[in-house]
């Protein structure tokens, strides 16, 4: 099969296309043939080396695809062969095949192409368990996403926005500001030159925030603390900004305030089955309504994985960049 692998060149590594073996399913996981893969920011720092890939995992880089089962262990997951399905993976998505574990992977909601499916996975799996779990956004609550056009921000506004909750987002532009405010955030915040701690403030009646999506991380921290609401829950997915900043633990103390942290692609595959399964209940229906929208920014050939990861690199994309594989 055409796949994509990770070549070191210098000081940098590139991406380039190879041949490999074509993959075999082992137990409860299924064979892919994919259609399209989604690009996500782990794959650019995994081609960089700040991304270790777990052990046993294929080198192959890419999390999320949409293609047709064309083989595998069914077990008792209702798919069948010929079924068309994007999936969660550990690794090997920039592939014309791919294998799968079954219960990461999600029926094509209807209407969508495999290109909008494909990016669905990697961020509405993140999403999901850290807003709605982790992050316990809960009716009447308030929300504030740091990175407001990435392809968690936008999946992070609709889907806070469709279950009702007022939304805040952070983006680097005027029009990336507009484009959060168009997929249903209350404001757009310019953090280049507004400070968002003031205007959460401001917009909340001095209360805050109930729950913040955070990938910065470092200078962050205490302004983020400082515009929660008692009992507010920061969860961290990324440290954009660095590992380490400040914190007002009498803050976190007296206001009974949650940090908190996590990533997705270490957890077992029991852990990401239960999320495939409430996104399944709770937001394929949105999708399928046109509720919530796959946002694509660009597609690219799977030849040119290294331009799709440019424009990944260059942060000027609002929405998801995808792969397709001819």
């Amino acid at each position: 099969m055409r796949a994509i692998e990770i070549i070191p060149d210098g000081a940098n590594s590139v991406l380039r296309a190879c041949e490999r073996a074509i993959p075999t399913p082992g137990a409860g996981e299924v064979l892919i043939r994919v259609h399209a893969a989604g690009i996500n920011r782990p794959d650019v720092l995994q081609r960089i080396g700040r991304y270790r890939v777990p052990d046993g995992v294929t080198d192959i880089p890419g999390l999320e695809v949409a293609g047709e089962i064309i083989g595998g262990d069914f077990g008792h997951s209702g798919f069948k062969l010929g079924d068309m399905v994007c999936a969660l993976l550990q690794g090997g998505g920039y592939a014309e095949y791919c294998t799968a574990p079954v219960a990461q992977c999600l029926p094509i909601p209807k209407g969508l192409s495999a290109a909008q499916a494909a990016s669905l996975p990697e961020t509405y799996f993140t999403v999901w368990s850290n807003v709605f779990d982790r992050g316990r956004l809960s009716p009447g609550e308030t929300f504030l996403v740091q990175g407001g056009t990435s392809g968690i921000g936008v999946a992070a506004i609709q889907i806070a926005t469709a279950r009702g909750h007022r939304v805040f987002a952070t983006a680097r532009t005027e029009e990336k500001c507009r484009a959060c405010e168009a997929l249903g955030a209350v404001r757009g915040i310019r953090y280049t030159d507004e400070d968002f701690g003031e205007i959460v403030m401001s917009h909340t009646n001095g209360k805050g925030v109930d729950v913040i999506l955070d990938i910065m991380g470092g200078s962050y921290l205490p302004r983020e603390i400082n515009c929660l609401a008692d009992d507010g829950r920061l969860v961290l997915i990324a440290l954009l900004d660095g590992r380490r900043g400040t914190l007002d633990m009498g803050q976190v103390l007296h206001r009974r305030l949650t940090v908190t942290g996590s990533t997705l692609r270490p957890r077992p595959v029991e852990f990401k089955a239960a999320i495939a399964q409430n996104l399944l209940r709770e937001v394929w229906p949105m999708l399928e309504s046109g509720q919530v929208k796959p946002v694509i920014y660009q597609t690219f050939p799977l030849e040119q994985a290294g331009e799709a990861h440019a424009l990944m690199e260059s942060s000027m994309h609002v929405g998801k960049i995808v792969l397709e594989v001819a």
